[in-house]
């Protein structure tokens, strides 16, 4: 198999890619840079402020993160910036520990990312499983439905109100719905209208643009009572500044989970991202250097006054359908949201609240994945369903960190009660008859006594082990581990307690046919010279035979 070689492909696309080709793909790859600074300018705005920091913090966040994982990263098309899926995250680090929390967060994120990228863990990520990523991709898209209530509704709050948590949210809501502000739904209704509709017109123009045009039509235009970007934020335009906040060791060891969670959110978002691009352009994305990129970016992000940032897929497929095949898409969708905001940033002011609401309730119906779950539902096992669910809901009532966390237990659980299952200790029968299946395997004396193992030998199955008899005629007891792929520690024990009860009882253990990984574990644990080298066979033929031979010596 080919080696993965962390180099960014950027560099592998100039390198190989004949020169007139890239000539004539380079203004292909601006213009749809230009389009896809378009689609994300109105939604890095709205997720910054669904992360609770300012609007201009979502275009840093595009600016600088997008361009670094652009120029470094694995994929040719990927474009990267705030998610929804870091929304909820963030705003609780924000909350809790301020700016200076969410830069030692995603800063350990980043030296996470860039770790697992060198050390080429890449593909672990598969191994997350797909139930606890639709589980808590579902919630993530409740939970942002919850925050943005408000301002679909234009309700107002009493200053204090708690409105972290998914379930303070709803509780606010209920508590303060007398405030509700027509005017304000009928913005929000109306632009979210435009985005169901407009790509029904226009599928080059996106419907976040032609809505955010809308709501700032309707509110300025007619004047209507509806709150704006500009009544609850101070827009800061201007390039992005390179900020040094106050950080120390002990604010790095509080946000430690929180930096975990963000370094496995934008691994899984990142590659599902380059997934997703592979298959629309036929390309093949290198996995360690997009995770490296990833880091470097976030990194620099927050270091730019930016919050957490992965590709984002809905992006990345309308970079590729603008005609994107290069990074060179990428840095110059940057560089546009840059100059966007140096000249134009002030307009942002009279985006309506309610149109942001409409575009992160369009975001959250996209991620929600409502059919994939329903799908699951119905025909997946009991035990998938369940975790899946617990996932969801831990995401919607606690957080993301306890969901992933709770998640990822009980699948290891489920995943050692299939493999205890799966592995079976049998013992051979002393006599024939017509239902007994030692008429298809050997004659065996009647001091001699087989088991056989199959599956793999690990913590789950020690009781199994355990159950392991011989009779008062036993002399002989032959371990039959040609179906053993693998042996833990913990079953190693096991092995050992059967060795000293074997010894206890007067009989002589034989092993048949011990495959690498565990024959290796054995004898790293001594137990191959406590047995004998020689009372290891290599077939169930020749333990058979040695038997025999042993007990000829006997006699």
């Amino acid at each position: 198999m080919t080696r993965d070689k962390i180099k960014p492909i950027l560099f592998s696309i100039i390198k190989h890619q004949d020169p007139e080709q890239l000539k004539r793909q380079i203004p292909r790859d601006i213009v749809a840079g230009i389009v896809v600074a378009i689609v994300a300018l109105p939604l890095s705005i709205a997720l910054a402020i669904a992360s609770g920091v300012g609007p201009e913090q979502g275009l840093y966040t595009a600016i600088v993160a997008g361009f670094i994982i652009a120029l470094l990263g694995g994929s040719a098309v990927q474009i990267s910036g705030p998610t929804a899926a870091f929304a909820t995250i963030v705003a609780g680090i924000v909350a809790s520990s301020g700016m200076d929390g969410l830069v030692a967060a995603t800063i350990i994120a980043g030296v996470l990312l860039i770790l697992m990228g060198v050390f080429r863990l890449g593909t672990l990520i598969r191994f997350v499983p797909y139930t606890i990523t639709t589980g808590f991709t579902a919630g993530i898209a409740v939970t942002i439905v919850a925050g943005q209530l408000k301002d679909l509704f234009g309700l107002t709050y009493p200053a204090g109100t708690p409105t972290i948590e998914t379930m303070d949210k709803l509780s606010a809501v209920a508590a303060n719905f007398s405030t509700f502000n027509v005017e304000a739904l009928i913005v929000g209704l109306v632009c979210l209208a435009v985005l169901v509709l407009w790509p029904r017109v226009s599928q080059r123009i996106p419907g976040s643009l032609i809505a955010v045009l809308a709501g700032i039509a309707m509110v300025s235009g007619l004047g209507m009572n509806v709150n704006t970007i500009g009544d609850l934020y101070t827009i800061n335009a201007g390039v992005p500044q390179l900020q040094l906040p106050q950080l120390s060791f002990d604010l790095f060891r509080e946000q430690l989970p929180n930096g975990f969670t963000i370094a496995i959110l934008a691994a899984i978002e990142s590659l599902l991202s380059c997934v997703v691009a592979d298959s629309m352009i036929s390309s093949h994305h290198r996995a360690n250097m997009e995770l490296v990129a990833q880091g470097v970016g976030n990194i620099g992000s927050v270091m730019f006054g930016g919050i957490p940032a992965t590709g984002a897929i809905a992006r990345t497929a309308a970079n590729v359908k603008a005609g994107g095949r290069t990074p060179i898409a990428g840095m110059v969708h940057a560089v546009v949201l840059l100059a966007v905001m140096v000249f134009l940033m002030p307009y942002a002011a009279l985006i309506p609240m309610p149109c942001i609401a409409a575009i992160l309730l369009q975001v959250a119906y996209n991620m929600s994945g409502w059919r994939t779950v329903v799908h699951q539902v119905r025909t997946a096992p009991k035990s998938d369903v369940a975790v899946l669910v617990v996932t969801f809901l831990f995401t919607v009532v606690f957080d993301l960190v306890m969901a992933i966390g709770v998640g990822m237990m009980i699948t290891l659980v489920l995943l050692m009660k299939r493999l205890s299952d799966e592995t079976e200790v049998r013992g051979w029968k002393y006599y024939c008859d017509e239902d007994s299946e030692v008429t298809h395997l050997r004659e065996l004396p009647k001091s001699v006594r087989v088991y056989e193992i199959n599956g793999p030998m690990f913590f789950g199955m020690t009781d199994q082990i355990a159950e392991i008899s011989v009779k008062e005629f036993t002399r002989y007891l032959i371990i039959r581990m040609r179906g053993v792929p693998s042996l833990d520690s913990s079953a190693m024990n096991a092995l050992e307690n059967l060795r000293e009860y074997c010894a206890e009882n007067d009989v002589q253990l034989i092993i048949s046919h011990a495959n690498e990984q565990p024959m290796k574990t054995m004898e790293r644990a001594g137990f191959v010279e406590k047995v004998g080298r020689e009372h290891f066979r290599t077939s169930i033929d020749d333990a058979i035979a040695h038997t025999r031979e042993l007990l000829g010596e006997d006699a």
